[in-house]
């Protein structure tokens, strides 16, 4: 068979949107193909209709031979779909999960053995059979979320962004079990994704934007439209690269993109710009041409002419903080601890943030990162150790330390039955905003947010990345001296990615303190200074420079993170027992 999957014009409409117009493109068996767009663009819509979930408006799908609308059972029953909240039972253990999903399934009970003992072997799960997974850390139910997904062998699998929210070293074993899959099975698996290196390593890769095919082909194919135009450039003396990113981005007639790199920029030049024009931006910086990336590629072909979003982001007006300037710390940890009962999730962390600076906390998923965060916000008291944040020990101090922190959760935690202009009227009043000061500060953040044409829309209805601006504006709805980011960029595309660094950069201009859990890497390179952790154990802390240093002089910031945490595991002994989350 030629092709797995194959779609002709496919559309599908939701009420008055549509989600797929008119998209045509196919899938050979046995490959890895990826599709990947920004926040809406169908990805999603396009792999439920070829499960057989959904029925397109018009166009056809048709999967192994068979046209999904006429018959989506018969397909269901050879194809294996993982979708981005994959259903585990988190009162199961691994094993009843597998189980579980074994008998919906109806695989025979003669084929379990030798088919579970593969996929616990395959996932490193094999010694955690017993333990329930809502104890399991977010890269293991990744890996036992696959696990179940494939308990009978499937001749397509579809994976939803598999990888989202989970931290490098898990991302690096799931997709070398994937890869394995297609290689040593000959499976055909079209995956989704929001990392542009995951989809370098399919043999083809379809972009969709706004429920269009934008653009399919190889990933070098499609690295080669950014082809001379992508330059590394090294900051004047002085020049943190994260500054001279933002007035590159800001440069849209000239720059498509800009992005920190190892203390330096990588930008794309646009295609039309004159040479001279790059030369005169630049000024004293170095710049030196580099083979582009897929990445490349992907932000040349969405940049618009004009990308109001990142513009008015760097243009967001933003009143410098008192004391701005000041080196004073604004949060002080010294031997930090948090037991649960007699499982310690940090154990003796000491470290301060300044004012000012943007301050990363790095960690594979189950390493104690989350639980200081939610220490550090006043969320979760304390078993030892002193903390202070703005001065005020949380111990003692808890409620009044809050007026000064703006705090933005992983997973979107406002009320989404509330429209927008609901929700910011809520938060303000909870943190002591009322009538004219209310009203100026909402009129603010709708602008800055670019949030105005959706005030009176259900906040549960806003695409993701108007979901994550209205987040962000409720937390910064009062000013805070401190804000606190949980993993803000997960799922998000790079474009999304690209608006609210910019956003970060302006804040920390400003004066605002940045406190930041993040699974992108690259985003590590923003910060001022960065730590990581492991089994509730400090084991780098320094500027993204000195952490690479300490990895061996890495060449990025990933390669650093994967090194110290395996040093530090084959040095202590730990392996995968700091997966023992309560």
């Amino acid at each position: 068979m030629a092709d797995a999957l194959a779609a002709t014009d496919l559309r599908k409409r939701f009420g008055g949107s549509e989600a797929l117009a008119g998209v045509t493109l196919t899938v050979p068996a046995g490959a890895l193909t990826a599709l990947v767009g920004p926040d809406g663009a169908g990805k999603t819509t396009f792999l439920r209709l070829a499960a057989g979930l959904l029925t397109p408006t018009a166009g056809t799908m048709c999967v192994l031979g068979i046209d999904a609308a006429r018959d989506p059972q018969a397909i269901q029953d050879r194809i294996s779909y993982m979708p981005q909240r994959f259903g585990l039972y988190e009162d199961l253990s691994v094993q009843e999960n597998l189980d579980l999903y074994a008998d919906l399934h109806g695989v025979p009970q003669d084929e379990r053995r030798e088919r579970f003992g593969r996929l616990l072997e395959m996932t490193d799960l094999h010694r955690f059979t017993k333990r329930p997974a809502g104890k399991l850390s977010g890269g293991m139910k990744q890996k036992l979320g696959l696990a179940c997904t494939l308990v009978r062998s499937p001749e397509l699998l579809l994976l939803d962004e598999p990888t989202v929210g989970v931290d490098p070293l898990s991302r690096r074993e799931l997709w070398q079990i994937v890869q394995d899959l297609v290689e040593q099975d000959e499976l055909t698996v079209v995956v989704s994704t929001a990392y542009l290196d995951e989809a370098e390593r399919c043999a083809a890769v379809h972009v969709l934007h706004g429920g269009q095919l934008l653009a399919s082909g190889t990933p070098e194919e499609l690295r080669d439209k950014a082809k001379d135009l992508t330059y590394i450039v090294t900051p004047p003396d002085g020049t943190p690269a994260r500054d001279l990113q933002a007035k590159l981005l800001d440069a849209q007639r000239t720059i498509a993109d800009a992005v920190p790199q190892s203390d330096r920029v990588r930008i794309i030049r646009r295609p039309d710009a004159e040479d001279g024009a790059l030369r005169e931006l630049l000024g004293d910086a170095q710049a030196e041409p580099v083979p582009p990336r897929l990445e490349d590629g992907f932000m040349l072909m969405l940049r618009g002419d004009d990308d109001a979003a990142v513009q008015a982001a760097g243009d967001a007006a933003v009143e410098k903080k008192d004391n701005a300037d000041g080196d004073d710390p604004v949060i002080e940890v010294h031997d930090l601890v948090r037991r649960f009962g007699d499982f310690t999730a940090v154990d003796r962390t000491t470290f301060d943030v300044r004012r000012g600076e943007i301050f990363g906390l790095l960690g594979p998923n189950g390493a104690g990162k989350t639980t200081t965060f939610r220490m550090l916000c006043g969320l979760l008291p304390a078993s030892g150790g002193t903390l202070k944040v703005a001065g005020l020990d949380l111990r003692r101090g808890r409620a009044k330390a809050r007026r000064n922190i703006g705090y933005v959760a992983q997973k979107f935690a406002l009320y989404g039955n509330l429209t927008v202009a609901e929700n910011l009227t809520f938060f303000g009043g909870a943190y002591g905003l009322h009538g004219k000061r209310l009203a100026e500060r909402m009129d603010t953040v709708l602008d800055q947010f670019q949030l105005r044409d959706h005030a009176d829309a259900p906040s549960g209805a806003l695409p993701g990345g108007f979901r994550q601006r209205l987040a962000m504006a409720a937390a910064l709805l009062h000013e805070p001296d401190i804000l606190f980011l949980d993993e803000p960029t997960s799922g998000a595309d790079p474009l999304a990615r690209r608006e609210f660094w910019r956003r970060i950069t302006a804040l920390a201009q400003a004066g605002v303190t940045t406190i930041v859990t993040t699974h992108f890497m690259e985003e590590a390179e923003y910060c001022d200074r960065i730590v990581i952790q492991d089994a509730g154990k400090l084991l780098a802390i320094g500027t993204p420079r000195e952490v690479r240093e300490q990895a061996g002089d890495a060449e990025t910031m990933e390669a650093a993170f994967i090194a110290i945490v395996e040093q530090a595991r084959n040095g202590n002994g730990t392996g995968n027992n700091t997966e023992k989350q309560p």
